[in-house]
């Protein structure tokens, strides 16, 4: 053996035994906030509570709303813009408690139903979701100008101008809803099942996931919520300033119930989604534990959220008089209640738009 070898590979291992040594013993500690955090998954006892929430919210939004719809729809008097605005909520609310089944069966067995369904599924509940707030801020609008501005509103054919109203807020929530033809089924993460979602390409998923959440909470929330409260504000102190003019124009209570459930229970969703965003794009810095509370707040206000399809003809009917009295009327002259004298309230003749509307 060369002894020249030998010296080297005795000097090659001295080397390797203190590089090993150093790697093996440095005092480099791991960052638990670069560590990727483990996928949550929900209890199956809470998927099964969230299912059966669906289920009841089904059973009352369906028959309730189909009430409301018979009820405005079948008035024999040319509907008022309000009624009008509330037919057509209701019609979107009724769009919205027919995705309740597909989701209903999703959060237990996992999306079962392919690709077509989970786009045709998507884009219902986002019609119905941009077209709902589209209606109520124009029915705060027009109880602006017929209450503030009652001159300006004579002066134009309010008829007409409801009827175009109505066919644009359909076009434009069906424009809205359009990124739902980007959602598809594709295999959870964090288990077995199939879920209903949109698929972001990781190279411009921020972007994206940016774009169709700010135009969601604008147009969605925010916009439509700065007109109607400033609507409101001015329309309630012209009332309050006439005398009794707040007492006799009761279609205000039920109007501004309908605004304030779709507040709440739409405006914990958007807040738990801002949050979410904001973890996203690093604004706001979180951990695993604030992760896992984002996400958990986000599905427990989205199924507070889909409430709000079932809300409304409840409201109808405990808050509404003239709802309930012409609900009776329609029940008498179908034969399933006896028939009754009419109230005098009920023959008195309406000089006020306001006081005609059906609730």
């Amino acid at each position: 053996m060369n002894p020249n070898e030998s010296s080297f590979v005795d000097d090659f291992s001295t080397v390797y035994e203190e590089l090993n040594f150093t790697y093996n013993y440095t005092e480099f500690t791991l960052n638990p906030a670069t560590e990727p955090c483990d996928n949550f998954r929900f209890p199956d006892v809470v998927m099964l509570i969230a299912c059966l929430f669906y289920i009841f919210v089904f059973l009352l939004a369906i028959p309730g709303n189909l009430v409301v719809g018979l009820v405005i729809g079948l008035s024999k008097q040319a509907l008022i813009p309000s009624d009008l605005y509330l037919l057509h909520l209701a019609v979107a609310d009724l769009l919205l408690a027919f995705t309740l089944p597909f989701w209903a069966t999703s959060v237990t067995s996992g999306w079962v139903f392919g690709d077509l369904m989970c786009k045709i599924v998507t884009i219902l509940q986002e019609l119905s979701f941009y077209s709902s707030i589209l209606f109520l801020t124009c029915i705060s609008m027009d109880r602006y100008m017929v209450i503030v501005r009652a001159m300006e509103a004579r002066r134009t054919n309010r008829q007409v101008c409801s009827w175009v109203i109505c066919i644009l807020v359909w076009v434009i929530g069906g424009l809205l809803s359009l990124p739902g033809f980007f959602s598809s089924a594709f295999p959870s993460q964090n288990s077995t099942h199939m879920v209903c979602a949109v698929q972001y390409n990781p190279s411009s998923a921020d972007e994206w996931r940016l774009a169709t959440r700010v135009l969601r909470h604008a147009l969605g929330f925010v916009i439509p919520l700065a007109v109607m409260l400033p609507c409101y504000g001015v329309t309630i102190q012209r009332l309050l300033r006439v005398r009794g003019g707040f007492q006799r124009q009761r279609a205000m209570r039920v109007i501004i119930c309908v605004v304030a459930a779709f507040l709440l229970c739409w405006t914990p969703y958007h807040l738990a989604v801002m949050a979410d965003t904001f973890f996203r794009l690093k604004i706001v810095e979180y951990g695993c534990r604030e992760r896992t509370a984002v996400d958990q707040a986000m599905f427990a206000t989205q199924s507070l959220g889909l409430l709000h399809s079932c809300v409304n003809p409840v409201l109808y009917a405990f808050v509404g008089e003239k709802f309930r009295k012409k609900l009776l009327q329609k029940m008498r002259k179908m034969g399933l209640l006896e028939r009754a004298s009419v109230s005098r309230a009920s023959r008195s003749s309406i000089s006020s738009e306001i006081t005609s509307t059906v609730m």
